[in-house]
């Protein structure tokens, strides 16, 4: 056999040996890598390179040394699941960089990081003041990872006291063209539906690059030449005014059942009944132009 052949072919079986291992490795192998992985990383592309191309007749001990390679890293793997002692000394710790806002010169010159890389890497988490900061730790992957002071946290929902309806998974009904039948059932909505929305706007699933409906009923619709739209798919303005209507109904509850003492919850009872009294989600829609 030419040698340029069997390089080729060896090549090939490089790939597929090298493609099954990885999957046998799993998602942490190359998700983030500890200084075991990092090794093993490395020795599997030099003896996968080995295979490919050294052309003597004892190759084939360069599968056997991937063999070991990948038994000894999923057996790793394994032990340091089982250890925590292990473990910390195979993966490492983390490392606090910034308490309370003040820097740990020791544990930065530990990690040998600059204040220039501790600048950058803060910014990239939209930081520019280390006072802000009330912790931040060098994780073993080297990844920064930051909390903010209370103060300088972006209001929530939660700090408000607000109780949001659950968020959905946006459902891709269309793509290049393709109506993912699957996905429109487990949307809610039917074929037929579909294909009536696309019909008001004039449009066919031909032309149709992108199409989602998320959690509000809303379809949107990214053509082939870059125009986009969005058409309400269910939630009429009664729907709508139902869902804020529990949503405000349940915050007198909640006010209510937090209340510290019995004034304040009766005021918040109160409320609450005369709200219910004058509203019921299956009241008429009014005519705003009797």
């Amino acid at each position: 056999m030419p040698d340029w052949l069997e390089i080729v072919l060896r090549t090939f079986a490089s790939v597929v040996i090298l493609f099954t291992m990885t999957k046998i490795l799993g998602k942490r192998q190359i998700s983030q890598l500890s200084l075991f992985e990092y090794i093993t990383g490395i020795s599997i592309g030099n003896i996968a390179a080995y295979v490919s191309l050294d052309l003597d007749n004892l190759w084939y001990l360069g599968i056997v040394s991937l063999i070991v390679w990948v038994s000894v890293s999923v057996g790793m793997e394994y032990i340091t699941m089982k250890s925590r002692v292990i473990r910390d000394f195979v993966d490492g710790k983390g490392t606090v960089i910034i308490q309370d806002g003040q820097l740990d010169k020791k544990h930065l010159h530990k990690e040998r990081l600059t204040l220039d890389e501790l600048l950058e890497q803060l910014r990239k988490k939209d930081v520019y003041r280390v006072a802000d900061v009330e912790f931040a730790v060098m994780e073993p992957s080297g990844e920064l990872n930051v909390l903010l002071k209370k103060e300088h946290q972006p209001l929530t929902a939660d700090m408000l006291g607000w109780k949001l309806n659950k968020e959905k998974e946006a459902k891709t009904v269309i793509i290049d063209g393709q109506v993912l039948t699957d996905m429109v059932d487990e949307s809610g909505y039917s074929l037929e539906w579909l294909h009536h929305e696309l019909k008001k706007k004039k449009l066919t699933p031909e032309s149709i690059f992108l199409a989602q409906i998320d959690s509000d009923g809303q379809l949107n619709i990214q053509t082939g030449d870059g125009r986009s739209n969005r058409e309400t798919a269910g939630k009429k303005p009664k729907d709508r005014i139902d869902a804020l209507s529990k949503q405000f109904e349940s915050e007198l509850k909640r006010l209510g059942e937090l209340a510290r003492n019995e004034g304040d919850r009766r005021a918040y009872q109160s409320a609450l009944d005369r709200f219910q009294a004058g509203y019921s989600p299956s009241m008429p829609e009014r005519d705003p132009n009797p």
